[in-house]
């Protein structure tokens, strides 16, 4: 084991001095960068358009070069798609990943060319084991395999010399060779379409192997946890995956998750990764912080909008080193992917520089302002938290949703949730859960006053398997795919109540 763990270590230890470096110098890293994504892409057509062979500072860069969203880039990636060349990136790009959002219902096709799968998504790989040994030097992971759950690809309908699917699929498929023996299950497992079938398949394949790791969402690693400890008539993972030490996370908060995991696998490490389809872009580089370390040299060039100048025109954007902690920002990526100033959706708050940390407050999409409350996910995640310590309760998921003003009714919030265990008193976690979100939310504790504006949550306890069900009748279920926190309609909540044949009042909306 300790040979494993020195050998490991000789490994990694090149990528720790450039990951060091970075943390010390994230302006020579990041200016890096900016130049590098310049000139590779300055015989593009976007490259052409903007003069990117004359820009030489970001000052330049930012005047330039717009802010752009998906809608705004969608044209040029189509034409990718149909084969075209030199668009956006250099060259032609076979693989795009196929990312639906939470807030739209609209595909998104983020290209994936191989300069981002090998110096982004593949570097994220390798960082993440490097940052987890240099924590962990007594660990056992490289005893036995990483569990990976995915989804799966296929050809493009438009043109079949393209693959698109969640960009864990495409990263599964296009991995090197040392990678997929660290790596489990078979790739014809792990890219089964049919989720339900995919996790009988992974159990049966994988309950005699020495699993060490797992690396997914904590929606899905749940029911595939679950699933086998119900097959196996186990009560703790680690009887049937004795070297069983720690699960990788991202997608979505954890903090609500982390009493179901503990619970059923006591003793479990965790660390908090964030990557997306667009690329990989932080890793938890302590495990005693609840932060994540930005990783400044992926090909990714980092910019950042504070929130009140979103909406604008022409809004503001700042560079690694002009950033303030404490501050919410809106995060804009010019990537090795052929992004240019792309406007990701997600919100930001830095908790230290130098080096620099963040922490994801949510999405500039999916929040709840219905009544000026300005309630951000990461709100919801911490609320919703404590009231899960406060009540020893345990969620699998939740959506949360306004009741709008109407006859007869104030607004409220409505917390439509599903337990893994249910709290010891159900009032106590609305009480709690209301209380933590008025101490860290200073608007929705004014709305909150004497019940002007908002009364007190409604929670609606959820039959188990109901978001589940929801998912896969939305074709959404496994995968990259996460369950919707917040929203300023109730389009997400009536579907679920016509799910359980509930029913629907309807109240005003926005």
């Amino acid at each position: 084991m300790l040979n494993i763990n020195r050998l490991a270590s000789w490994w990694f230890r090149p990528a720790m001095r450039r990951i060091r470096f970075f943390m010390e110098k994230p302006a020579l890293a990041q200016d890096f960068q900016l130049r590098h994504l310049l000139h590779r892409a300055q015989k593009t057509e976007w490259g052409k358009r903007y003069g990117f062979k004359e820009i030489k500072h970001y000052d330049t860069f930012r005047e330039r070069i717009p802010v752009s969203s998906y809608e705004q880039l969608y044209p040029f990636i189509e034409r990718m798609m149909q084969g075209e060349r030199d668009v956006l990136w250099p060259g032609q790009v076979r693989w795009f990943a196929k990312s639906s959002g939470t807030t739209n219902d609209r595909s998104k096709y983020i290209p994936v060319p191989k300069e981002s799968l090998h110096y982004c998504h593949f570097q994220g790989g390798k960082d993440l084991l490097t940052l987890y040994l240099e924590n962990t030097p007594d660990t056992r992971v490289f005893n036995g395999k990483a569990l990976s759950i995915g989804g799966t690809h296929h050809p493009h309908e438009g043109n079949s010399r393209v693959r698109v699917g969640d960009v864990s699929a495409v990263i599964m498929q296009n991995l090197p060779a040392w990678a997929q023996w660290f790596r489990a299950p078979s790739l014809q497992v792990a890219l089964l379409a049919d989720w339900e079938e995919k996790i009988q398949a992974m159990i049966r394949e994988l309950r005699n192997s020495n699993i060490t790791a797992i690396m997914g969402v904590p929606t899905w690693t749940v029911v595939l946890l679950e699933e086998l400890l119900k097959s196996e008539g186990k009560q703790y993972v680690q009887e049937i995956w004795q070297q069983f030490e720690v699960f990788f996370h991202g997608a979505v908060a954890f903090a609500p998750y982390r009493p179901l995991f503990e619970r059923i696998a006591p003793g479990l490490r965790f660390m908090e990764v964030y990557n997306a389809s667009e690329g990989f872009f932080a890793l938890q580089d302590d495990l005693s912080r609840d932060d994540m370390l930005l990783m400044l040299d992926y090909g990714v060039f980092y910019e950042f909008i504070p929130m009140d100048e979103l909406g604008k025109d022409h809004p503001k954007a700042y560079w690694i080193d002009e950033v303030e902690m404490g501050k919410n920002y809106a995060m804009v990526i010019s990537t090795n992917g052929g992004l240019w100033r792309y406007l990701i959706g997600d919100t930001v708050q830095f908790t230290s520089l130098y080096p620099h940390r963040i922490k994801i407050t949510g999405r500039t999409k999916q929040f709840i302002n219905a009544f000026g409350e300005e309630v951000m996910v990461e709100n919801a995640e911490r609320a919703i938290a404590f009231a899960c310590e406060k009540t020893g309760a345990a969620i699998t998921d939740y959506t949360v949703a306004p009741v709008y003003l109407g006859d007869g009714n104030k607004g409220a919030h409505e917390w439509l949730i599903e337990f893994a265990s249910m709290p010891h008193d159900l009032h106590a976690f609305g009480e709690a859960l209301d209380r933590r979100l008025r101490e860290i939310n200073s608007d929705y504790d004014a709305k909150r006053q004497h019940d002007l504006a908002l009364t007190a949550p409604l929670i609606r306890v959820l039959p188990q398997g109901t978001f589940q069900a929801w998912m896969k009748k939305r074709g959404k279920l496994g995968g990259q795919h996460k369950v919707p926190r917040l929203a300023n309609h109730r389009q997400y909540v009536n579907d679920i109540y016509r799910l359980l044949g509930w029913e629907i009042k309807e109240t005003p909306s926005a």
